[in-house]
């Protein structure tokens, strides 16, 4: 087994259904917590979640689960604190890394 999780919608169902997503914008954002921020309408347009000029860049990473558990359990924000956690280890062990 790939590990891939297979969608049941095809790519056409999948584009029609996001073009058919209503235009009212009925969230609510604190401000805070940048991943939790919605994708602006030019960003959407562009096709990316991250505004232009973001050093951040997304990808796959195997954890425990007990880790992932964990940051989860603490709410909204936990992909950042998991970011936070591992700028505190680089900065812990600078000369870890080469």
């Amino acid at each position: 087994m790939s590990g891939l999780k297979k969608n049941a919608m095809s790519r056409s169902e999948i584009l029609t259904a996001m073009r058919s997503m209503p235009t009212t914008k009925d969230f609510v954002w604190n401000g805070i917590d940048e991943d939790d921020r919605p994708a602006t309408d030019e960003e959407l347009e562009r096709g990316r979640g991250r505004p232009a000029g973001s050093t951040k860049t997304q990808i796959a990473l195997r954890v425990d689960n007990h880790v992932l558990n964990a940051f989860k359990a603490t709410g909204k924000g936990w992909q950042t604190r998991i970011n936070d956690a591992l700028k505190q280890w680089l900065i812990e062990h600078p000369t870890e890394i080469s």
